[in-house]
């Protein structure tokens, strides 16, 4: 007499294995934790997906208009470093040479946060810069010209969209990542001859605040205040511009300043 044995399948009970995101590469049929973490950041980039933990149809369309916007290879597939550039994105507007640039792994267990980071020291009547209607920013009557080149510079690109790895390898570009953008604002100054990773500017320039250009930078995000006002690729979607007059925590960040100013 023959015997049946019944062997269970995972995923046989309709629930959805719990995954690390980055452990393997995703595509169409795929469920899990994972699925959903990539749906969400979808979703807070901009791509309306519906988040349920099944990769179907519907979120391989978003994955391929993410990849198409940030000139990718377009298939469809989140593989590891698409996973992790999706996250950079997602939540703060990537930088090159970060986690997902270098093929560091997604940590599990995040260390105790350094201490807040000085804010950007206060300027008086006259060296404050404004934000148009327009998204662009006008610089104060007492700018020193390098900076009020600088902002000239960071208006050319202001409302240009978020692209990983944009203004790398060539100053105009369709689109700039975070360290790209304040790249090519120093640039506009005369302040850089390349542009460098967010990475790279944790020990460019002088340390602390300084009085008209304050950077702020680590290795996953970085943003520079010019004459008063935020200049980064985070809040851009919603500001609808890179300048933003709202501060935000420095806490995580290496702070520095160009020589002088």
């Amino acid at each position: 007499m023959a015997v049946l044995l019944f062997v269970p399948v995972a995923g046989a009970s309709g629930k959805q294995r719990s995954f690390n995101l980055g452990d393997r590469t995703l595509r169409q049929g795929d469920k899990g934790s994972d699925v959903r973490l990539v749906q969400k950041y979808l979703t807070r980039a901009g791509l309306r997906t519906e988040v349920d933990g099944v990769f179907g149809s519907g979120t391989k369309s978003s994955v391929r208009d993410f990849e198409r916007v940030q000139r990718r290879r377009v298939d469809g597939i989140v593989t590891r470093a698409d996973a992790l550039i999706l996250k950079d994105v997602a939540l703060n507007g990537g930088a090159v040479a970060s986690v997902a640039a270098t093929g560091g792994a997604l940590p599990k267990n995040q260390p105790l946060p350094p201490p807040p980071a000085p804010p950007p020291l206060l300027l008086g009547p006259g060296m404050v810069a404004t934000i148009n209607p327009d998204g662009t920013a006008t610089a104060p009557a007492l700018a020193p010209p390098v900076v009020q080149q600088m902002i000239d510079a960071g208006n050319r690109i202001a409302t240009k969209p978020y692209i990983y790895g944009g203004g790398h390898g060539k100053w105009e570009n369709p689109g700039y990542d975070c360290s790209g953008s304040v790249s090519y604002a120093l640039h506009g100054g005369g302040l850089l001859d390349q542009a460098m990773a967010s990475g790279d500017f944790m020990k460019w320039g002088d340390p602390g605040p300084g009085q008209w250009v304050t950077i702020y930078a680590n290795g996953g995000h970085m943003y520079a205040v010019i004459a008063g006002l935020r200049f980064d690729t985070s809040g851009r979607s919603s500001a609808g511009t890179r300048w933003q007059a709202d501060m935000r925590s420095g806490k995580g960040y290496e702070v520095r300043h160009p020589p002088g100013l």
